[in-house]
């Protein structure tokens, strides 16, 4: 049979509904059998500057795991360079002007005591605070 060539099958049964006829196409199942220079010049393409991987791969009618694969198992065969990362890149840092120290904000704690309010700062040492709290519970 050539490549066109169709089989005719008929199948038992009644024709009311069922399937009567059935056509088997003999012939390319559809996969590409790619020659490996055809390989290696696909994989050679996805690899020069700005290419992408995927244009390359469907410009070609392949998939673009196939050409990571042809370039990997290419690669191990010593046919093409191996993949080397480029060096990082760096933007110079420049500072404009001195480093400020930025603070936060200072807290003045308010402690209400009767009609009386304690104003102090932050860095008062919990036990002289204590005291004064005493003695302004002590003078009311």
């Amino acid at each position: 049979m050539g490549l066109d060539s169709k089989k005719d099958v008929h199948l038992g049964g009644s024709s009311a509904g069922s399937v009567s006829r059935l056509e088997i196409l003999e012939g390319p199942s559809g996969r590409r059998v790619r020659s490996e220079a055809e390989r290696a010049r696909i994989a050679a393409e996805s690899l020069l500057p700005g290419a992408q991987v995927s244009e390359v791969a469907r410009k070609h009618g392949a998939t673009r795991w196939q050409v990571y694969d042809w370039r990997r198992r290419l690669r191990q065969r010593g046919m093409l360079p191996p993949c080397e990362a480029s060096p990082p890149t760096f933007a110079p840092l420049v500072v404009e002007g001195g480093l400020e120290e930025h603070q936060a904000p200072a807290i003045k704690p308010e402690i209400a005591i009767g009609d009386v309010v304690l104003r102090t700062d932050t860095a008062i040492d919990a036990e002289q605070l204590s005291r004064v709290i005493r003695a302004v519970r002590a003078s009311r």
